[in-house]
């Protein structure tokens, strides 16, 4: 525990700018959900201290997820009650810890990393186009939606526009207000001082926007409650103990659950894996967390939360991202959040409420702008369209869908580019650069994968007749069936094209690896073909 609190100097207003954040996120999603209000709350506490212990990233938050709130919403009505669908949340994160043992977290690691800085880019650009209509006070739209196509009828772009006809003048003010204090707070003179090290900019942007909410009451400029945070108020302990909630146990064989908490277990695991590599990438120490224990930790996060009344659990980039930004070191920052989400709620519901969601969307704007800074686009352009593309893609796809279907159009862009590369790979040749009776020297490196299989067709195609091939395995760990395939519709090709075959390190019949491969090098060959992939 001593050594859980080491960075606390850090951490704590880490933690308590994540907190700020988290409140209006949790209640959008409950909202947009369908769900009871507090069950977005419980969500976030549950996140933020059942799976920050549990969890190995240093600083992941985890909490309820704009991604899942559609596959909630439909699977309440599907399900019939609430409480059923809690049933679903826990089986979900019964599939999610097995999913964990199963080491199925390796499946984040092959996200590119084009793809990862896009969803971070594309991400940053919804924050800053989503919270621009909450920062003018207009408020139709659920804090945390993600999504292009808003529940309202509106989208990102229309609801700009709206925003610009129907904004507040006290929503205008505060977040201008909240805007150059945030900025002035970055600049490296504040920095110098030693008081603005330990109070940051956000805190001080919400208690100005409470003072503001006060003083503007009684004047024309006064905040309409639909204007600030509304979390549900208890009138005493026991009016709080009844909004948590228990699952249905009866509905244990509605095969209609099973069908729900898979889906939730694996949108949700997917969109952890996603974030856990996209905060790795942030934190700037470069630490590694292991996906397995990841998901393991969310598994049991949905388990518990499943079992009291909360949503579905994900680990969230927009949260994470914030804790990043406000310099949180530790796990120790997701854990204050989760800790003072639930003493706020149950103690200080009140002030809370009083907080305008204008100085919240300030905060997510500079959150926003940090994630998507031109600079990275033109460090990305730089690196050449292998990368670019894969990257403009999925921003583009995330900014005109949603998180996961972005990500997977950024992916097949990804996959695109790696098959061109194979196809294009420097052991393609043409015809007229190799003649009969030269020594050919085809190379293969330690992996040969499918991903090879077209260019490697295309060069043994084009090998001259009346030549003498060498097929060098000697380096070669591992071939895929695919390959081995090929190679033995080239032998019975060669003695056609009257090629002189001579295999090192492979099995002449069934072109299957040696276990005494041994390196051979020619004296003088004619041509050196090597085969990487």
């Amino acid at each position: 525990m001593k050594k859980l609190f080491a960075e606390w100097r850090s951490d704590l207003p880490a933690g308590l700018i994540v907190f700020l954040v988290a409140v209006p996120l949790c209640l959008g999603i409950a909202l947009a959900s369908g769900a009871p209000l507090f069950s977005g709350i419980i969500a976030g506490i549950i996140g933020g201290t059942v799976v920050a212990l549990a969890s190995g990233s240093a600083l992941g938050v985890s909490g309820p997820a704009a991604g899942l709130a559609v596959i909630v919403l439909t699977a309440i009505q599907d399900l019939g009650s609430f409480e059923t669908f809690l049933l679903a949340v826990f089986f979900a994160g019964v599939v999610q810890l097995l999913l964990g043992f199963a080491k199925a977290g390796i499946i984040g690691y092959y996200f590119p990393s084009s793809v990862i800085k896009g969803m971070l880019a594309g991400i940053g650009l919804i924050i800053f186009l989503k919270q621009i209509p909450h920062a003018l006070g207009y408020d139709s739209d659920y804090e945390g939606d993600l999504a292009f196509l808003q529940a309202d009828g509106d989208n990102t772009f229309s609801a700009l526009s709206h925003a610009m006809s129907l904004f507040t003048p006290a929503a205008v003010i505060i977040s201008l207000s909240a805007l150059a204090i945030l900025i002035i707070w970055e600049r490296p003179f504040m920095k110098r001082i030693k008081l603005f090290q330990i109070v940051q900019g956000p805190l001080v942007v919400v208690v100005l926007g409470i003072l503001m909410n006060v003083i503007f009451r009684g004047t024309p400029l006064a905040i309409a409650p639909e204007h600030l945070v509304s979390l549900p108020v208890a009138s005493d302990f026991s009016s709080f103990l009844s909004q948590f909630s228990f699952p249905d146990f009866s509905q244990v064989f509605n095969t209609q659950v099973y069908v729900t908490a898979i889906t939730l277990a694996i949108v949700a695991s997917l969109e952890t894996l996603l974030c856990v590599e996209a905060t790795d990438k942030l934190d700037p120490y470069k630490r590694f967390t292991p996906t397995n224990t990841e998901l393991k930790a969310q598994g049991l996060g949905n388990m518990i939360s499943g079992l009291i009344g909360g949503l579905p659990i994900t680990q969230v980039i927009v949260r994470s991202s914030a804790n990043i930004q406000s310099g949180g070191k530790t796990k120790a920052a997701a854990f204050f959040h989760g800790i003072l989400l639930l003493v706020c709620v149950a103690f200080i519901p009140n002030i809370l409420n009083m907080i305008p969601l204008a100085s919240l969307a300030a905060i997510l704007i500079m959150v926003g702008y940090k994630l998507a800074k031109p600079s990275l686009f033109k460090e990305m352009y730089r690196l050449g369209w292998k990368q670019f593309a894969p990257f403009l893609a999925t921003v583009v796809a995330i900014l005109l869908t949603d998180l996961l279907v972005g990500i997977g159009i950024g992916l097949v862009v990804a996959i695109f580019y790696i098959l061109l590369n194979n196809y294009r790979a420097p052991y393609f040749f043409q015809r007229d650069k190799h003649h009969e009776g030269e020594t050919i020297v085809i190379t293969l490196s330690e992996d040969v994968s499918f991903l090879n299989k077209a260019s490697i067709m295309l060069t043994l195609k084009k090998l001259p007749a009346n030549s003498k091939v060498i097929l060098d395995a000697s380096h070669c760990i591992h071939i895929d069936y695919d390959v081995i395939d090929i190679f033995n519709d080239f032998k019975t090709n060669a003695k056609y094209k009257g090629i002189d075959l001579e295999i090192i390190g492979l099995d002449p019949e069934t072109f299957e690896l040696k276990s005494d491969k041994a390196k051979y090098v020619p004296e003088k060959p004619s041509k050196l073909v090597e085969l990487t992939d």
